[in-house]
């Protein structure tokens, strides 16, 4: 099933992801295209939820690799289960050799990675490939024959083609450069942090208990709090964090309960030299701002 870029919107926002058109596009040639779809843009945007609402509007299983510095084909792809092998191989001691080496490099010992997963479903599932800018170079060149080709060798078991292609999310936050090979692969989409009635949209979506009117003054001033000049710009999830706890509080105007506010930040902020730049006098002069 290919839905449209409109239908692909509609269903994201049912699912609490307001994309805007320019992602609803990306999202659609890619999977017209069955192409990979590499999102890059700041942390906190909401990269890694695109995958996840993706898999929720197609019904499908997600499955995620997550990338980090020392990420090896093994961790990524599969590994054998060498305590059995070694078990099957002390309780066969005195059979043929050949018979018992392909006993244990059979299915029964293998253990699935997520690469192979992803090769492996019967049905289409949502391959997440998240910040692969955190892996090293080396398993960046070996992601490149997964995603040509859809297919792994095994030695001991042959090559494996996909049974379906996946639909494939690959996320980066731009702390090193990717390779030309890597991109040319992949259809591109950079997110920026949404606009303020984008964002207010997104917190109306995910929690009920807040009205449009206290929506788009939180938007507001998460707005305003990302062109200060902060160590680590509150991404969605923490502008989501914290309108909860504003509507938990009951808070219904941002104006009328300062101190509230400026006691709620540790929703937003994470370091205390964001917490002392933020100070009382800066958030009043901001909470002027705010109609």
């Amino acid at each position: 099933m290919t839905l449209d870029r409109d239908a692909i919107a509609e269903r994201l926002a049912k699912t609490g992801y307001i994309a805007d058109r320019d992602l609803a596009t990306a999202i659609w040639l890619s999977d017209f295209l069955k192409r990979p779809l590499l999102l890059e843009g700041e942390a906190g945007v909401g990269k890694t939820e695109v995958a996840k609402a993706l898999a929720a509007i197609y019904g499908a299983e997600l499955i995620r690799l997550q990338c980090y510095e020392g990420l090896d084909q093994n961790a990524a792809l599969y590994e054998w289960n060498y305590q059995r092998q070694l078990l099957a191989i002390k309780l066969r001691e005195g059979e043929d050799s050949e018979l018992i080496e392909e006993h244990v490099f059979s299915e029964k010992y293998l253990l699935e990675r997520p690469l192979l997963a992803a090769i492996r479903r019967i049905d289409r599932p949502v391959l997440l490939i998240d910040e692969v800018d955190r892996a090293d170079e080396e398993f960046e060149a070996f992601l490149l024959e997964v995603l040509s080709d859809f297919q792994v060798t095994i030695p001991e078991l042959g090559t494996i083609k996909a049974t379906s292609i996946p639909r494939v999310v690959v996320t980066s936050n731009g702390t090193r450069e990717l390779s030309d090979a890597l991109r040319r692969r992949c259809l591109y989409h950079y997110i920026e942090f949404p606009d303020i009635e984008r964002e207010a949209r997104i917190i109306v979506a995910r929690n009920a208990d807040i009205d449009a009117a206290l929506a788009m003054q939180i938007a507001h001033m998460v707005n305003a709090f990302r062109k200060e000049d902060l160590r680590k710009v509150p991404g969605i999830a923490e502008t989501l964090d914290w309108a909860a706890t504003l509507a938990g509080l009951q808070v219904h105007d941002l104006r009328h309960e300062p101190e509230l506010v400026h006691e709620t930040l540790i929703c937003l902020l994470k370091t205390q030299e964001d917490r002392a730049r933020l100070s009382r006098e800066v958030l009043e002069r901001l909470l002027g701002r705010v109609s």
